[in-house]
């Protein structure tokens, strides 16, 4: 009886490591616990590109953008005071702290940290260029469910 008991103890175990073990690799390649966007998120940000969800930065490099909102990388995003935040103050509630997130990318650009480039390191600089995609910064132009947070391999179709 012992022993049945120190076997289904281990095999517990065992099935509690692996699903650790794949909740981080989950989290790794941005298929982790998704957070709902705020629906004003959506309205204001979602407008122009996809709405980031916000573990793919930290609440630093969000903070950043946020306050650089006039000069949102060549456009004028602004916002009123209140909105801008209540924006900020959700995105850092919500910002990433994993290994992914632990030195700011260039600029502050989702597009150039190290695993955004090297989940895409197959993607050709002429594909970048179609004018379907235009940038790395357009997610739902190959990813089809970039608009509700779903960034898998799965549901890729790059467009010719």
């Amino acid at each position: 009886m012992r022993a049945r008991q120190l076997l289904q103890t281990a095999a517990l175990g065992l099935i509690a490591a692996l699903s650790f073990n794949l909740s981080a690799q989950a989290d790794e390649h941005g298929r982790g616990s998704r957070v709902p966007p705020l629906p004003e998120y959506k309205q204001e940000c979602a407008a122009c590109h996809v709405a980031f969800p916000p573990g793919l930065l930290s609440a630093a490099s969000w903070q950043r953008v946020m306050s650089t909102l006039p000069r949102h990388y060549g456009t004028d995003a602004s916002l009123d005071p209140a909105m801008q935040a209540k924006l900020s103050s959700w995105l850092t509630a919500n910002a990433g702290s994993g290994k992914r997130v632990t030195d700011a990318p260039p600029e502050d650009r989702i597009t150039r940290t190290p695993w955004f480039v090297r989940e895409h390191r197959e993607v050709s600089a002429t594909t970048w260029k179609l004018p379907a995609v235009k940038s790395a910064a357009n997610c739902g132009a190959c990813h089809q469910g970039a608009d509700q947070g779903d960034f898998s391999e799965h549901s890729v179709r790059v467009p010719r």
